[in-house]
C-alpha cells in the first residue's frame, strides 16, 4: 500500500469518526475555559472570606483600619471571637478591654474552636483558656496561649 492509498471501510470511519469527536469535544473545553461571565478585565476569582471593614480612604490616606479583622460591638463583653484565617482569638473581659490570643492549643497543636463561658475552648482534648490573660483554665494544656498585639481604633480591631 503506497501513501496515495486511504484505507476506507467501517474501521478507518469509526477511527475518523472518534478522532473529529474528540477534537470537537477538545476545542470546546479551551473555548470554554477561555469564556468569561466577568467584565472585570480577567480578574482572577478568590473565595469569599470574611468581609475585612475599611475606614480608609481609597486613595492611599489614613489607612489605619484598612486591614480590621473585627468591629468592636462583634466582641462581647465577658467572650470572644476566634479567627482561624488570621490566627487569633480576640476577647473581651470587661467592656472596652479587648485582649488577643494566638489561635492554636498549646497541648497538642489543635485550633482552639469557640469562647464561651469566659474562657477560649479546645474542642481538641478539652482545654480552656482565660479570656482575660490566656492561663490555663482546665487541662490537658498546661501552657498559656500566647498572646498577640491587637490595636484597638474607634470601632476597628486589628492585628498591630
Amino acid at each position: 500500500m503506497s501513501d496515495e492509498q486511504e484505507l476506507t471501510g467501517p474501521a478507518t470511519q469509526t477511527r475518523r469518526a472518534l478522532l473529529t469527536g474528540a477534537g470537537a469535544v477538545g476545542a470546546a473545553v479551551v473555548l470554554a475555559a477561555c469564556g468569561s461571565d466577568d467584565s472585570g478585565g480577567g480578574a482572577i476569582p478568590t473565595s469569599g472570606g470574611p468581609a475585612v471593614p475599611s475606614s480608609g480612604d481609597a486613595g492611599g490616606g489614613d489607612r489605619a483600619g484598612a486591614q480590621s479583622l473585627a468591629r468592636t460591638a462583634d466582641i462581647p463583653v465577658g467572650g470572644g471571637a476566634v479567627y482561624p484565617a488570621q490566627g487569633v482569638v480576640i476577647t473581651q473581659p470587661t467592656a472596652g478591654d479587648f485582649k488577643a490570643f494566638d489561635s492554636i492549643c498549646t497541648h497538642q497543636g489543635c485550633p482552639v474552636t469557640n469562647v464561651d463561658g469566659g474562657t477560649i475552648n479546645c474542642t481538641c482534648h478539652f482545654s480552656k483558656f482565660s479570656i482575660e490573660d490566656g492561663s490555663v483554665k482546665g487541662g490537658p494544656a498546661t501552657k498559656p496561649l500566647p498572646p498577640k498585639n491587637i490595636k484597638v481604633t474607634g470601632d476597628q480591631i486589628s492585628l498591630a
